[in-house]
């Protein structure tokens, strides 16, 4: 039972601004850990067929999506890793920039070498693995990349051309790779051992133990949003190999300036009707700022779905949270965001993310219908 309060004591510490998520995720791991890891098991033996694959290859390139969050950055050094393990070279590699406090401090703490792609040309390899989405963005030549291999957990239509495995019932990439891990037999490392002092052909490093749980816990909101009983049972299986000490210093890293007066700016310029909130925030220079004010916003009382939005660099930057069973975020955006030419949207139910030219919403008439758009699709109306 001892290792089970542990696993308590790491998911209170990482959601203290919210008790009710913290008792939902500890309940929710008592289930997974108690009832162990059968409720979600797979028998595909897809770790080995991905492995099969990666031994294929001279040198892979793992790539992110643009921008990316804790759960590609996880599920890349987990590829990475489990490349090396057939002898394989792998690259990390992500196109934008890694903006967000929160994933800085896990590149940094986690010492994860990754590169930026800003051409096709800048691809390590030819070679490419996907993780966390299933088709190319983000950088020039893009559409012409053919991956080999997809992991994702993200609704879409990219395939690979060896490997394909996108699993929408799964609230985030790195369970997939920890049931990869689960297949090959690997036990995680404790991060009081070296690797040769755990028995089996494949390990999971504690460094990848701890990003592949951080993964999960963000894509789900610490397991209380989107989860299914393969995220609690892998974040159960994956914790003998996390430190705890890297785990609380990646999910609370110090909040610049910036981010602190957005959320100010997103409280002060709230709209509010009825159980919903939008935000409109005007310009700013970090729109990783945007989903934390998001984030802030959904814990007004009485509010039950938020969308924040802010322009940055010609686009308007959206990001939207539900705790509503009415709403579904990714939609709503999808809806609200249709007319515009350039736009973007998407997401699940409890979140989703957009992006609308400035061009498009440039006066204050057209970005007070913009907002009243917003309001239209989070009531389920279709915008006209």
């Amino acid at each position: 039972m001892q290792g089970e309060l542990e696993v308590f004591r790491q998911v209170r510490t990482i959601s203290e601004a919210n008790p009710e998520a913290t008792v939902a995720a500890v309940v929710g791991l008592v289930v997974a850990v108690t009832v162990g890891a059968a409720v979600a098991r797979r028998d595909t033996g897809a770790g080995h067929g991905f492995v099969d694959i990666l031994r294929e290859c001279d040198h892979v390139a793992v790539l992110t999506h643009p921008n990316p969050d804790p759960d590609a950055l996880a599920a890349g050094m987990a590829v990475v890793h489990l490349a090396g393990t057939v002898d394989v070279e792998a690259t990390l590699q992500y196109p934008g920039e890694i903006r967000h406090q929160e994933n800085r401090a896990m590149r940094t703490v986690l010492d994860i070498d990754c590169e930026s792609v800003g051409h096709v040309s800048d691809l390590a390899s030819e070679s490419v693995v996907l993780v966390d989405h299933n088709e190319p963005r983000g950088f020039a030549g893009a559409g012409s990349v053919l991956p080999v291999a997809v992991v994702d957990h993200h609704p879409g239509g990219g395939e690979g051309e060896a490997f394909t495995d996108v699993r929408t019932d799964y609230g985030a990439t790195a369970t997939v790779l920890a049931e990869y891990y689960r297949d090959l037999d690997a036990e995680p490392v404790p991060p009081d051992l070296h690797e040769t002092e755990v028995g089996g052909d494949v390990v999971v490093p504690t460094p990848v133990a701890t990003a592949l749980l951080y993964g999960i816990l963000t894509d789900t909101h610490d397991l209380t949003a989107g989860a299914s009983a393969a995220d609690f049972a892998a974040a159960g299986a994956l914790y003998p190999g996390v430190n705890g000490s890297a785990l609380d210093r990646v999910a609370n890293p110090q909040v610049s300036a910036e981010v602190l007066e957005v959320k100010a700016r997103a409280i002060a310029a709230r709209r509010v009707e009825g159980p919903f909130a939008v935000s409109y925030i005007g310009e700013l220079s970090n729109p990783d700022a945007i989903p934390q004010a998001a984030d802030e916003l959904a814990q007004l009382e009485g509010v039950t779905a938020v969308v924040v939005c802010g322009e940055c660099d010609g686009t308007v930057h959206l990001s939207g949270r539900a705790r509503d069973d009415r709403v579904h975020m990714g939609r709503v955006l999808e809806v609200a965001t249709a007319p515009f030419d350039g736009a973007t949207a998407g997401g699940h139910p409890r979140m989703g993310g957009g992006r609308v030219p400035v061009a498009a919403v440039r006066s204050d008439a057209a970005r007070s219908a913009f907002v009243d758009r917003l309001f239209d699709a989070l009531d389920g109306a279709e915008p006209v």
